[in-house]
């Protein structure tokens, strides 16, 4: 599988995180894991599409989707080839430049076509009019139909009341309490949980507590610490408190995890 990471326009910075493409002419079913990153995004598939299990049974995908915030894992299969592009946005921007109550998305991942927003559908016409007629996707191009549709939607973009408590959760790499983000939101508590239930789709504190999660993968990468000053490091109480949150993430211990295999989960959040 061939992953590429694009670097959108400075200018879209408040609202996406990159864009994204896949690839790979391998037909052979591979079983992947994809973990809680506490981005959300937007994933058109051009080639053959994948099959998601959350729980029980496989269920076939759409090849156009949007994915809601996750609290936990799930799984995704190729049913054959793999061709896909997305946005990966920024925690608030779905509800900032589409208008989306993110709380009726969490661990979901839907077909785009089932939303009727006319947004939506104008982004799904400019890209596949470009990913359904050549012959050899171009990252340049796609970057520039990225850039140039999204710098015309976020003209019209929605204030982020979140701002400042997301910029502290991120910062602080999760590392902050309620209180901390109540007081420099200016806001009360039940109005702090109400604003991130809608524009995140989970409580301020799970999901500072998932960027507490993925700043796990930032000390591994840069292969200084020891297991003992990461768990210190990624503010947990003590090792067995670090594994039982590892494992509510990815299903594994910490010990057994590859953190440098090739594959979805390592991509999205090795950054």
């Amino acid at each position: 599988m061939d992953f590429t990471r694009i670097k959108p326009h400075p200018d879209l910075d408040e609202f996406i995180e990159c864009y994204w493409m896949m690839y790979s002419n391998e037909s052979v079913p591979i079983v992947e894991k994809i973990i809680p990153d506490g981005f959300t995004e937007i994933i058109f598939n051009y080639r053959d599409v994948y099959k998601s299990k959350t729980s029980g049974d496989w269920n076939l995908q759409s090849p156009n989707l949007m994915a809601g915030q996750l609290k936990t894992f799930f799984y995704l299969q190729n049913t054959g080839t793999t061709g896909s592009v997305a946005v990966k946005l920024k925690p608030a921007a779905l509800t900032q430049l589409f208008g989306f109550s993110m709380d009726q998305y969490v661990d979901k991942i839907v077909d785009l076509d089932s939303l009727s927003n006319s947004k939506l559908k104008q982004l799904k016409e400019r890209l596949l009019a470009y990913l359904n007629n050549v012959s050899s996707i171009k990252e340049h191009f796609v970057k520039s139909i990225l850039d140039d549709y999204f710098a015309l939607l976020i003209q019209n973009a929605s204030k982020n009341p979140l701002k400042e408590p997301l910029e502290l959760i991120f910062s602080s790499h999760g590392l902050v309490t309620v209180a901390e983000m109540v007081a420099i939101a200016g806001v009360g508590e039940r109005q702090l949980e109400r604003l991130f239930k809608k524009y995140i789709g989970l409580s301020p504190k799970y999901y500072a507590r998932i960027i507490r999660f993925n700043y796990i993968f930032k000390l591994i990468k840069s292969k200084k610490d020891s297991w003992a000053e990461i768990v210190y490091q990624s503010g947990y109480y003590d090792q067995s408190h670090f594994i039982q949150n590892f494992k509510a993430f990815t299903g594994e211990d910490p010990s057994s995890y590859f953190f440098e295999k090739i594959n979805m989960a390592n991509f999205f959040l090795n950054k």
